[in-house]
């Protein structure tokens, strides 16, 4: 075990034990000095209520304390459930002189949106770099699906002529699509900092799928000394359907529904998993409205029950640190 899982470990030694956890955002940039910053976690359990029956036993100041009072772990559950996305936070948690966030998910809602996209939360974090540091159902071999579809609509939303850089940031950006906190509680160059504080990362976790891409004659790859890889694309009907197959079953359903007057009106284009593509440009504005309404959905319920879950000091803390940012970006 390394020395990086070995660290980021040590801090589940005084939760209940979890079936999945991994660490990410920005403690995971290699050139993050700021010792002070909470390290953030997602933590997947078989059963949150009995989770969070146990943590409270052994971290009830984790909690918000009118949480705690009012209902205890079931209330803290349907909280996540029925106003957020079904995860729970506790942030700012200090513990051993570091200051940690951790968000609670049922395994099956974990595993729901890294196949299917259904909130568009989870997959979005795991679209990006993250340490993984227990995954008792191999959660990282199946979210190999949530990667190849989030490379396939970030193609489909690009030209034909990008850099992985590009391609990277476009990945970075679709789970911001839409997002309330991006109106002014986020940083204007979140994505930007993203990828070039962790660009390797990206990197290491693309390439296989880039490589697969290539192989199917998708893309093609080039690259000179001392320049950044260029990607061109073919951008004929025939490429955006195979990258729209890519994508998950319920993306491809509301791309039909919302194409479904123009499917009425005419009998052209190709049936791709009962998504018909008259054009690649109108498949992407497409894809583009479809997670566009995910995300803004999805994150004004977690912006709400995050809210609530962190309790009025702490709630207030959070959003000034967020607003604080983004002024500073906007400035």
């Amino acid at each position: 075990m390394d020395h990086t899982t070995t660290s980021f470990r040590s801090f589940l030694q005084v939760l209940p034990p979890v079936q999945f956890a991994c660490v990410y955002g920005s403690s995971l940039h290699p050139t993050n000095q700021d010792k002070t910053s909470m390290v953030d976690y997602i933590l997947g359990v078989s059963d949150p209520v009995q989770w969070h029956s146990e943590n409270l036993k052994l971290n009830k100041h984790h909690y918000a304390s009118w949480m705690v009072h009012l209902g205890g772990e079931r209330l803290i559950t349907q909280v996540a459930d029925k106003i957020g996305v079904g995860v729970h936070f506790n942030p700012f948690v200090t513990w051993n002189g570091k200051m940690f966030k951790y968000g609670v998910v049922r395994m099956d809602d974990l595993l729901q949106d890294v196949l299917y996209w259904e909130k568009f939360y989870l997959c979005g974090r795991l679209q990006k770099p993250v340490h993984v540091v227990v995954d008792n159902l191999d959660i990282h071999g199946a979210n190999s699906v949530n990667l190849r579809a989030a490379l396939s609509a970030a193609l489909l939303l690009l030209p034909s002529e990008f850099t992985t850089a590009d391609l990277y940031a476009k990945v970075c950006s679709l789970s911001y699509l839409g997002d309330v906190r991006m109106l002014f509680a986020e940083d204007k160059n979140k994505v930007k900092n993203i990828v070039s504080g962790q660009f390797d990362l990206f990197h290491s976790i693309y390439k296989p799928f880039l490589e697969e891409y290539e192989a199917k004659k998708l893309l093609r790859l080039s690259s000179t000394a001392n320049r950044p890889i260029q990607v061109s694309q073919d951008c004929d009907l025939s490429v955006a359907c195979s990258l729209v197959s890519s994508l998950p079953p319920s993306v491809r359903s509301q791309m039909s529904m919302k194409q479904e007057q123009k499917m009425k009106l005419s009998e052209t284009g190709r049936i791709v998993h009962d998504t018909i593509i008259s054009s690649r440009e109108e498949a992407a504005n497409c894809l583009r409205r479809v997670l566009r309404r995910r995300v803004m959905v999805s994150s004004a319920r977690q912006a709400i029950s995050g809210l609530l879950a962190a309790g009025g000091v702490n709630a207030t803390r959070y959003l000034a640190k967020k607003v604080s940012k983004a002024w500073k970006s906007w400035r």
